[in-house]
């Protein structure tokens, strides 16, 4: 059910009277809506998912690829805002609808500690551009209705509350929370909290100080309550570095275990500075290829293309309910232009080295508040570009700041768990199997491809073959190549 926006003060929307052309071109007033709220819808939406800017470059920042290099934070957070700005522009240009884009969580981590490692970021990102390509070739042929068709509801579902959950781990791991024990090849428990079960660290106390800040003001129901929290626990940890002096995680290549994880929470020389957009246009397409073979790549691709397929056109229907904008059919208007732009800005995000980028469900924010066009669209991807000359402070936020994002952003994913039948073993246990391997084995493809072929294998089981789609067959045979990528690779190479 839709929620109604709060009353506007201003000039009352009347379908009658003359309109412009603007008005015209983005179905202002035949949408019922009005400029004000257009604005404070598209504000709403930015507030709530500007923490992508500081979050994306964490995650893509912390990682290596395969020749042990790392990209730079000011310049990732440069290219999250452009890319972010420019697609989430062409959204509301193209599709007229109010759903904001930027680099997809889940996806960026996929990239960061998956793909990354086994070749250069060059290579990784001309992936990211092959999925986004593909995804538009789905699009204009038709066939991305029928691969979405092709996965069990439940399913779909399952994907999402694991990778949430893959989100909420890569947090409390990132901001020192969770930690290796020293001697797991000696113990049955290889993951303890902090430093031998304590939380003695100050970094670790701004951590759970901001987590449960930002839980209050989610529960609040305060607007921008993620990237509220991410600001206020920075706060707070600059405080506790400029009296403390704590310093990093390594000292002269020595471990600091009390240390801050990544970034030392002090204040930047200059707050605003051109943007470092160094980083685009360094992809590669043909590069991994070459490199590890082609069978990786492969499934690579398709993982990127499965975890980033399924999520726009939930979303996309989840914010035209939002707005009371689906019609008979359940479709939001412009939905070819829509799923079009989406993979326009998957390639994208692969061509400006900041990973793909998607359609946020945080646009359902602005709804709320009254945007029904693209106009909202042009006021927060507006934000996205301003955002650009703010790239210096993002090495100011550190992890144990920054990570309370992922573990709220994994409970919101989480919630969806509700809606899978757990009575039905025929798609509860294949919908655990892609849960849990995810978090568990600190992998997007595990549990995507544990829960495809295990479903196929139960219904086959029940004798209900013919339940199974056509192209669910060919997805499964793709997943066990790749989980017996390993002994292939020994015999073929």
């Amino acid at each position: 059910m839709a929620i109604a926006p709060p009353p506007d003060h201003g000039t009352p929307v009347d379908p009658a009277r003359p309109r412009s052309a603007f008005d015209r071109f983005f179905e202002i007033s035949a949408r019922g809506s009005h400029p004000s709220r257009e604005v404070r819808g598209g504000l709403a939406t930015f507030f709530t998912m500007a923490y992508i800017v500081v979050l994306n470059p964490l995650i893509l920042g912390s990682a290596v690829d395969g020749d042990g290099r790392k990209l730079a934070i000011p310049a990732l957070a440069a290219a999250t805002a452009l890319v972010a700005g420019l697609m989430t522009i062409l959204m509301g240009v193209v599709a007229r609808f109010p759903m904001a884009l930027a680099a997809g969580l889940g996806v960026n981590a996929l990239v960061a500690f998956e793909i990354a490692p086994e070749m250069t970021w060059a290579d990784a990102m001309g992936l990211v551009v092959i999925e986004g390509v593909l995804i538009g070739i789905l699009v204009l042929t038709g066939l991305r209705t029928a691969v979405f068709r092709s996965v069990p509801t439940h399913l779909k579902t399952a994907i999402g509350v694991g990778i949430g959950l893959f989100l909420t781990i890569i947090g409390l791991v990132d901001a020192g929370f969770v930690r290796r024990v020293p001697d797991a090849a000696n113990t049955t428990v290889p993951v303890g909290l902090g430093i031998n079960g304590k939380i003695v660290s100050w970094p670790m106390l701004v951590f759970v100080v901001g987590l449960l800040l930002t839980i209050v003001l989610v529960v609040r129901r305060v607007r921008g309550a993620i990237l509220i929290g991410i600001l206020a626990s920075t706060v707070l940890a600059i405080v506790v570095e400029a009296v403390g002096h704590i310093g990093p995680s390594f000292v002269d290549g020595k471990p600091n275990p009390k240390g801050w994880a990544l970034n030392v929470p002090t204040l930047p020389k200059k707050i605003v500075d051109l943007p470092d957009l160094s980083l685009l246009g360094h992809f590669d397409v043909l590069g991994s290829w070459s490199r590890v073979g082609w069978l990786v790549p492969l499934m690579f691709v398709f993982t990127l293309l499965i975890t980033d397929f399924f999520d726009t056109m939930g979303t996309m229907v989840a914010i035209g309910q939002e707005g009371d904008m689906l019609d008979e059919r359940g479709t939001p208007p412009r939905a070819r232009e829509i799923l079009l732009v989406d993979s326009i800005a998957a390639a994208a995000g692969g061509a400006a080295s900041v990973s793909s980028n998607t359609s946020y469900i945080e646009s359902a924010a602005g709804v709320a508040e009254g945007a029904r066009t693209g106009v909202a669209n042009l006021v927060t991807g507006g934000l996205f570009l301003l955002a650009m000359f703010l790239a210096p402070l993002s090495v100011v936020v550190p992890f144990e700041a920054a990570s309370t994002a992922l573990v709220v952003v994994g409970f919101l994913m989480m919630t969806a768990v509700r809606t899978i039948d757990w009575a039905d073993y025929e798609i509860a246990v294949p919908a655990f199997l892609t849960i849990v391997l995810m978090p568990f084995t600190y992998s997007i493809s595990n549990g995507i491809g544990a829960g495809i072929i295990s479903y196929v294998v139960v219904k086959l089981a029940k004798g209900k073959a013919r339940e199974i789609h056509p192209l669910l067959y060919g997805v499964a045979l793709l997943f066990v190549l790749y989980f017996l990528r390993g002994p292939i690779e020994a015999v073929v190479l």
